[in-house]
């Protein structure tokens, strides 16, 4: 009994979208009124990354009427209801867009211009159960209409052929009052974005965005929160700096990550001896890791594996059980292909760099770089400190900035992960080297999901 209260109390402070089926990506706003905040940082951040200026994208919010939701006058000008919801929905044969009337003669006269500019020629508004439609084909193809009932509206651009069906849609969707949708209740914001398995809430003010989501498919293992980390008390900086707090269950996924990355720069090490010091090694972790990336440097071309892997300079390190055990456990790494025994580990000489190997009390650290490397262990407290999440990170967005300008335009043109970099650093590279820093969590969600929050903050003005 308990838990359905629980449950129903949930559905009913979720938002209630008129989402459409089959949508790949729905947008959903519950009160047009409430984006205050949001699109103050988006105008700011849009100075330097036109892409998110509210002008670049707020025309995708209704397939024919041009409205702005930063500019309320330009919803009250075709009779729509500025402190009323909206819902987008993107499909492969068009899109759907509902939102609320305030102004039916307004609306459907400014409906009729704004499809008649479009190059079609509205069907007569014909009304069945208390549903008004207007459909018209286009003359450049694909048509558009509305279906409205009392005071909602869902308006669709649909591509050839598929006008019937958005209609139908459209009709189904302003015939009853929408369902809660129990995804949007898990985060918070004033804005949401579901596409495939991925949530997102977002909220800002002039200087900060706040996104807050889940995920069902980000590559990472399970966390867990623990009492305290070994590198609680350890101040972030570089690049990336990041402790999580791995649940039992993901440490040899962990391991396996960098075992594999180990494995692809050492061609000439024996697959199944790497693979018996990596499965000896994650035995004995407690879970609790610490990331660092400090920065990157590109020296040549990106095109290769070891490239890519050498280019950002990072150390991994590890909390383990029981040191000696350790020690022998990677013992073997003496005998790999140009390896070296230091004092504290070993280092391997590998195609296109160095990997380094150290122990420094209950502290394993792996790194690309000796520089990184020696950072971690010199960085390493005495003490432990809690952490108020299973993982955290701190991300500079200016050294960010800078990796990613160093992607090449020749090596762009042969690798579509490089590609995207390169397409990244020209949209939002301006934006993040003037950005102060952007800062979040993470945690295990039900179902393998995972749970994110993170701040994106840019200076104070002047």
């Amino acid at each position: 009994m308990l838990s359905s209260l629980v449950l129903a109390a949930a559905l009913t402070a979720a938002p209630a979208p008129r989402s459409a089926a089959s949508a790949q990506t729905v947008v959903h706003v519950p009160k047009l009124d409430a984006l205050t905040g949001l699109s103050a940082f988006l105008e700011r951040a849009g100075t330097y990354a036109a892409l998110l200026r509210p002008s670049a994208w707020s025309a995708e919010l209704h397939p024919f009427l041009t409205i702005d939701p930063t500019r309320p006058q330009t919803l009250t000008a075709v009779g729509l209801d500025v402190t009323g919801p909206a819902t987008v929905s993107l499909r492969e044969d068009g899109r759907v867009s509902c939102m609320r009337v305030a102004d039916v003669a307004l609306f459907q006269q400014k409906a009729w211009e704004a499809i008649e500019a479009a190059g079609g020629e509205p069907s007569k508004p014909t009304t069945s159960k208390g549903v008004t439609t207007v459909t018209t084909k286009r003359t450049d193809g694909g048509g558009m209409g509305y279906a409205l009932k009392g005071k909602d509206v869902c308006a669709f651009g649909a591509a050839e052929d598929a006008s019937a069906a958005l209609l139908k849609e459209s009709v189904k969707l302003v015939g009853k009052a929408p369902a809660p949708d129990a995804r949007l209740g898990k985060v918070s914001g004033v804005a949401f974005l579901t596409t495939g398995g991925t949530v997102l809430g977002l909220d800002g003010t002039g200087t900060v965005l706040k996104v807050d989501g889940t995920a069902t498919k980000l590559p990472l293992p399970p966390f867990q929160a623990r009492a305290a980390s070994p590198y609680g008390g350890m101040k972030p900086e570089g690049l990336l700096f990041s402790r999580v707090a791995v649940a039992p269950g993901g440490v040899s996924q962990a391991v396996g990550s960098l075992r594999a990355n180990l494995q692809a720069v050492c061609a000439s090490c024996q697959k199944e001896q790497v693979q018996a010091v990596a499965d000896l090694v994650a035995k004995q972790l407690t879970g609790n890791m610490l990331v660092s990336m400090r920065n990157v440097q590109v020296r040549g071309s990106l095109r290769t594996q070891e490239a890519r892997f050498f280019a950002v300079k990072q150390a991994v390190a590890a909390e383990v059980t029981d040191a000696a055990a350790v020690k022998k456990a990677l013992a073997p790494l003496a005998e790999f292909p140009g390896a070296k025994v230091l004092e504290d580990g070993w280092s391997l000489g590998v195609k296109g760099g160095t990997v380094f190997v150290r122990l420094k009390g209950k502290q394993l650290v792996v790194g690309n770089d000796e520089t990184a490397t020696q950072a971690v262990v010199s960085a390493l407290p005495e003490a432990g400190a809690k952490l108020e999440r299973a993982a955290d990170f701190s991300l500079d967005p200016k050294l960010l900035a800078q990796g990613l300008s160093q992607v090449s335009l020749s090596d762009v043109m042969s690798n579509e992960q490089l590609a995207a970099m390169f397409a990244a650093s020209s949209e939002i590279g301006p934006l993040l080297s003037r950005s102060e820093r952007i800062t979040g969590w993470l945690d295990s969600a039900p179902g393998g999901a995972h749970r994110f929050a993170f701040d994106w903050t840019l200076p104070e003005s002047r």
